[in-house]
């Protein structure tokens, strides 16, 4: 029995010991594509003939690899799958998969699965279209970008270094053949991808006045494969983006938005890499952008004609339901995914919940906290501040006040919440202006209330959990559905204060709050 127990061991020994130098070899010969590394100027890339070619150094960019960032858990996540029965003007519509027209464009000569990983020596182009939102999602597979025929800033600089900058440098004008797709080996000549008619019926201008997605379709040509050079392959799934309002949260979070259903939509294993398609100088919101995706690049930092093997143009923000509800009637309520997974309803969503979710994943937070109804240290109660700060290369660096005695609230409901004896209060100052980005999302989410005069800094409320009560005082000058819509789309609790000017009466504010907290047994 000794002997055979010893037969026994030195065989998984020898099997251990295989297993461990199988391992060592294959981490040893992937390591290069397991990082995500500088580019440095004495690196270079390979062609796909094989030639090596200069890479020029940028010191704030990095090389886009195939370095993974997988999608988290979310509690509010529901299938994304292609659904062809999504009501008109339903929930889903607006907020989730509603893109239920397919259109293909330039057909591949093989069958692509719609969450495959793209590969082959071919091109191809398809759009899904939302009759809801009147916008498409396009994606295609060998895309090429020729930066020097898009005309624009470079991108990325330095607020500082760019002052008086203005908006029209920083947006992309596109000169015919800024984008290519292979038309493969058998393909002669050039042709333009899409016709007028197919951008009018898929890509409609609408009330936008400068549709950059509109006019990168218009640009793009097929091209032959021998004309279909290339000075750097992307190998990894890319969002291309085009922001307008870049320094505004609420915009940026409709920017956010639509690169996340992007991404849901074209069925994509990991979260997909970026490239920005503007010229804007980088901003303190760009800090999220790099916590959802694994990088983040702009078009003019590439120093050649780049390929892509899975590009996506995502919408732009204002296609989003974020900004169409402002204008039309979204009758949507916030409800729990398992709710709606149990009891599907036309006329409820947990989407925007999802979302939340999704950007709190990024920033690393745990996503169970909001089953904590009464937190043990105390109720967190967030005054969201209006301050000065330098927005964009235009801005004066003074915000326009939308609360005239801002301070004297402020103070007032401080000294009462130090002095509340029923329960602790921790009141937090939400000087959003200059904190980290990933500092404003905790203090969201650790929040019970959330209170602040009508702006951006409410948006954050996408991010808020399930139990947080809002409270906005909003000015007669600034009577704006935003938040109100925001906190019904979520299913949070939202009240108002509507001023009479600007100014708000303390004991009125302290009054309300006070109501909220005895609601929320404090």
């Amino acid at each position: 029995m000794s002997r055979r127990r010893e037969c026994l061991l030195k065989a998984l020994l020898s099997l251990f010991a295989l297993n461990s130098i199988t391992l060592y070899i294959y981490f040893s010969s992937h390591h290069s594509h397991l990082h995500w590394q500088p580019r440095t100027d004495d690196r270079h890339i390979l062609s796909e003939n094989g030639k090596a070619l200069p890479v020029s150094s940028h010191n704030t960019q990095f090389s886009l690899t195939s370095r993974a960032k997988p999608w988290p858990i979310l509690p509010s996540y529901l299938p994304w799958s292609l659904n062809p029965n999504v009501t008109f003007r339903s929930c889903e519509g607006y907020f989730g998969n509603g893109f239920t027209r397919r259109e293909d464009i330039l057909p591949s000569s093989v069958k692509i699965p719609l969450n495959s990983r793209v590969a082959g020596n071919y091109g191809w182009f398809r759009c899904f279209y939302s009759e809801t939102l009147r916008s498409s999602i396009c994606e295609g597979g060998r895309v090429r970008m020729n930066p020097e025929k898009i005309r624009m800033s470079s991108g990325g600089e330095r607020l500082e270094d760019v002052i008086g900058r203005r908006e029209e440098e920083e947006l992309p004008e596109f000169e015919l053949g800024a984008f290519n797709v292979d038309g493969g080996e058998g393909f002669a000549g050039v042709k333009k991808l899409v016709s007028e008619e197919f951008l009018d019926q898929f890509v409609p201008e609408g009330v936008i006045l400068k549709h950059t997605m509109r006019s990168l379709l218009d640009s793009v040509q097929v091209v032959g494969e021998r004309d279909f050079q290339c000075s750097e392959w992307v190998d990894v799934p890319t969002l291309l983006v085009t922001r307008f309002e870049y320094a505004n949260l609420f915009h940026t979070v409709t920017d956010w938005y639509s690169a996340y259903v992007s991404s849901r939509v074209t069925g994509i294993p990991n979260r997909p890499h970026l490239v920005f398609v503007d010229g804007h100088c980088r901003a303190p919101l760009e800090e999220t952008w790099e916590a959802l995706f694994p990088s983040v690049r702009y078009a003019k930092n590439f120093s050649g004609p780049v390929c892509f093997r899975h590009a996506i143009l995502s919408p732009l923000g204002y296609e989003t339901a974020l900004f169409k509800g402002l204008t039309e009637p979204i009758n949507c309520q916030g409800a729990s995914a398992r709710d709606l997974w149990q009891n599907p309803d036309d006329q409820k969503t947990a989407r925007l919940s999802e979302f939340g979710e999704m950007i709190r994943s990024a920033f690393g937070f745990s996503l169970d906290r909001h089953h904590q109804y009464k937190p043990i240290s105390g109720h967190n109660v967030l005054f969201v501040r209006r301050e000065d700060y330098l927005a964009h290369p235009r801005h004066g660096g003074k915000v326009e006040s939308r609360l005239s005695n801002e301070q004297e609230v402020f103070d007032s409901i401080k000294t009462w919440a130090s002095n509340h004896v029923e329960c602790k209060i921790n009141f937090v100052n939400g000087l959003f202006a200059h904190m980290p980005m990933k500092d404003q999302v905790q203090v969201i989410q650790d929040a019970s209330v959330i209170i602040g005069a009508h702006g951006a800094g409410l948006t954050h409320i996408v991010s808020a959990t399930p139990k947080a009560v809002i409270l906005e005082l909003i000015s007669s000058l600034y009577r704006r559905p935003h938040f109100a819509l925001i906190a019904q789309w979520k299913g949070l609790e939202y009240h108002a204060i509507n001023l009479d000017g600007s100014y708000a009466a303390p004991s009125v504010v302290v009054d309300k709050l006070g109501s909220i907290m005895r609601s929320l047994g404090c």
